[in-house]
């Protein structure tokens, strides 16, 4: 695949008519893809320090949640988006004893005039070009994040992505990130990703 697309559009498992962050699919495995994104504008909360990605998560998203309500200088009600991107901050694979920043995609309407608030920030994300992207079902949690990070790990060794990325994290710090489709509220056919990112 190379043409611009969204998972939620793409497989029909979000809310249809969810404006997603669009980006190009450059190669594709069984057991992976990578992937190309624009910057665009993302509204983000500040770190999080936690040893769950439960509760780290939980609190993100309420805030997010609270600002795109309406609690925003523009007293905006925007609509919900996909994913929400939640950049993990780690000495290990581990989600524990981590440094969470969760993340929610403008849509369009607001990209360049991005409503504003005390208890988040617009920022251009992403900070690199590319991600390898492991996608997953289920409920993301502190038991099963750590090990899709391994097997994504495991499925690129030895091809040049591992060596662009291992290139990109030897240059300072680079979250391992993982992503959401879906609502809290919706049992099945649930859409993961986790992701490493690197230019």
């Amino acid at each position: 695949m190379s043409r611009s697309q969204c998972l939620c559009r793409a497989s029909k498992l979000s809310t249809p008519g969810v404006e997603c962050a669009p980006y190009q699919v450059i190669h594709s495995q069984k057991d992976y893809e990578i992937r190309s994104y624009r910057t665009a504008t993302w509204i983000s909360t500040s770190p999080i320090n936690s040893n769950s990605y439960k509760d780290a998560v939980g609190h993100g998203f309420n805030i997010l949640a609270t600002y795109i309500q309406g609690n925003n200088d523009q007293a905006a009600n925007i609509n919900m988006t996909a994913p929400v991107l939640v950049d993990m901050f780690s000495s290990t694979a581990s989600s524990r004893n981590t440094t969470f920043t969760v993340h929610l995609y403008l849509p369009q309407k607001y990209q360049n005039n991005p409503p504003l608030s005390r208890q988040v920030h617009p920022v251009k994300l992403p900070k690199h070009r590319h991600a390898a992207v492991k996608r997953f079902g289920g409920f993301m949690n502190d038991t099963n994040i750590p090990g899709q990070v391994l097997a994504l790990k495991k499925s690129l060794e030895g091809t040049p992505w591992e060596s662009s990325i291992a290139r990109t994290q030897s240059r300072g710090r680079v979250p391992c990130s993982v992503a959401g489709y879906n609502s809290p509220y919706e049992y099945q056919n649930r859409a993961n990703e986790v992701m490493f990112w690197f230019d």
